[in-house]
């Protein structure tokens, strides 16, 4: 009776398993392939693109922080890359770190009435990135210059872009296309107003990210 039983309730959970996992592609949708990009507009997937940034803490130990919930646009036509845009905003506000500590004192407003908060302040208002130029360099590389507003402050700003992957996503779960980089840079926060405990914490912020578009 127990194996009878047995035998129903593994057939049950194969029958209500997700279909991917049913005799699916043995390797992910997405391939670093570019002859797999089409040209158009995609939008940014805000549940997969990352901001993370580092900064040296007192010379001790590297300190790492992330931004999510990014939203923008993406055009993109693979026979002339140099003449992709792309246009994307980061919600400052939602910052996240390792700290809860660390993360309230980030969003503290000033200490005195009109006075300059520490870093983002309460309500920051998001961060923004708008491409002004894409000059490839190589097989799937590009310098991606554009303006970075941060904290009321513009500044042009390069990325180093790399492409990472491209493909369709399974019938079952959309079948929409997708693309996805890799890009890094380094910006000094004293540019943007938030020189507090420079150099005892870097003046530098490295930003790692990584950023996946939809398309419409």
């Amino acid at each position: 009776m127990r194996r009878i039983l047995a035998s129903v309730t593994a057939l049950a959970i194969v029958g209500t398993a997700p279909l991917w996992a049913q005799g699916g592609p043995s390797g992910p949708p997405g391939q670093r392939n570019a002859s797999l990009i089409t040209g158009g507009t995609y939008e940014a997937d805000p549940d997969h693109t990352l901001v993370a940034w580092e900064i040296d803490h007192l010379g001790f130990s590297p300190y790492y922080g992330l931004f999510g919930d990014v939203s923008g646009t993406l055009q993109l036509d693979p026979t002339a890359p140099q003449n992709a845009k792309v246009a994307v905003t980061i919600p400052v506000a939602n910052v996240t770190t390792a700290s809860s500590g660390l993360t309230e004192h980030l969003l503290r407003a000033p200490k005195e009435e009109g006075g300059k908060p520490d870093f983002f302040g309460a309500s920051p208002a998001p961060a923004t990135f708008v491409s002004t130029s894409v000059k490839p360099k190589g097989e799937g590389e590009a310098d991606v210059t554009g303006n970075l507003t941060l904290n009321g402050v513009t500044k042009p700003v390069t990325l180093d872009v790399d492409f990472y992957g491209a493909g369709k996503m399974p019938a079952q779960m959309g079948g929409a296309e997708n693309v996805g980089f890799e890009a890094e840079t380094t910006i000094k926060r004293s540019d943007f107003g938030m020189g507090t405990m420079v150099p005892m914490l870097s003046d530098e912020v490295k930003l790692k990210i990584a950023a996946a578009f939809t398309k419409k």
